[in-house]
């Protein structure tokens, strides 16, 4: 099967060169910029990738201004961050794929790399996100700090072959700083379930892995605040056996259960801001109520 390729970029002169070298085989490479100045534009066109640029919004919106705008040659597109890579296995694999009928994206596991190494346990191998899909059929909605796709979940077929994410190019300093926007994203997703908004639920044990996951998630959610980045920790060192990835596996738990504690921070922030104008809102309506009384009894 041909495919077009969408990726999405912002200062990624560090990781695109890597991305964009497996990506040889491909004969429509599309870059999506959200305005980086770091000479990415360049990398990419230097080795063929057409540019469009865009301000960042949501990954949803990107993603879907390459679909609708860019153009793409073929009917199949395969979606990539500058920090992922495919390797020749992923390659043949989606060669020798016939989309079966009825299917308009497939989920495609990733393995995560700290310094060219697998986390698989720590790394919860596999995770699986659409990352293959229709050009005319596929659409994604931005969920907390993440896309997700608009499909009905039986709509959705399974691409076993793995891509490598090295989603530490940047370095630990900048995985931190980059994940306190998604902590805030999480948060305000986290406010809006605790103040009853209705949210879709994934059955624990549906038999998906990414069912399971985003149930796993609601869960989480529906846990005490304080409590969040402990679970995170031990969830992932040994429920999901992290200790057999030695030092990363350890490093890694550590490193989300921070991510827990920044999410859980500012959640109990907005929970707080939010009861004080609740409370304020209470105290006026009271007020108003109570100067009304005392001018129906004095006419």
């Amino acid at each position: 099967m041909n495919v077009s390729v969408l990726i999405l970029t912002y200062n990624e002169a560090k990781t695109l060169p890597r991305c964009l070298a497996a990506l040889e085989w491909c004969d429509d490479i599309l870059v999506v910029d959200s305005g980086s100045t770091d000479g990415t534009v360049a990398i990419a066109e230097s080795a063929g990738a057409r540019v469009m640029c865009r301000r960042f919004d949501d990954f949803a919106s990107q993603r879907n201004f390459g679909l609708t705008s860019g153009g793409l040659r073929h009917e199949w597109v395969l979606h990539l961050d500058a920090d992922e890579v495919v390797t020749p296995e992923f390659q043949q694999s989606l060669r020798d794929l016939s989309p079966a009928s009825g299917i308009d994206a497939y989920r495609v596991p990733s393995k995560l790399m700290l310094n060219e190494t697998w986390i698989r346990y720590a790394g919860m191998y596999p995770t699986y996100q659409v990352r293959l899909g229709h050009r005319e059929r596929l659409r994604f909605k931005q969920v907390g700090h993440g896309q997700r796709e608009d499909l009905p979940p039986e709509r959705v077929g399974t691409f076993e072959e793995p891509y490598l994410h090295y989603n530490f190019s940047h370095g630990l300093a900048n995985w931190l700083r980059k994940h306190v926007k998604y902590a805030e994203d999480e948060a305000d997703l986290l406010v809006r379930m605790r103040k009853g908004e209705p949210q879709a639920a994934d059955p624990v044990m549906r038999g998906d892995a990414t069912s399971r996951r985003r149930a796993l998630k609601q869960l989480a959610n529906r846990m005490p605040l304080l409590l969040r980045p402990v679970a995170r920790f031990f969830y992932i060192l040994i429920w999901r056996r992290g200790f057999l990835d030695g030092r990363y596996g350890v490093l890694y738990a550590l490193m989300l259960s921070v991510y827990e504690a920044m999410i859980a921070v500012l959640a109990a922030e907005r929970l707080m801001q939010h009861s004080q104008r609740k409370a304020v809102s209470s105290a006026g309506i009271r007020l108003r109520s109570n100067a009304g009384e005392d001018l129906g009894g004095r006419s």
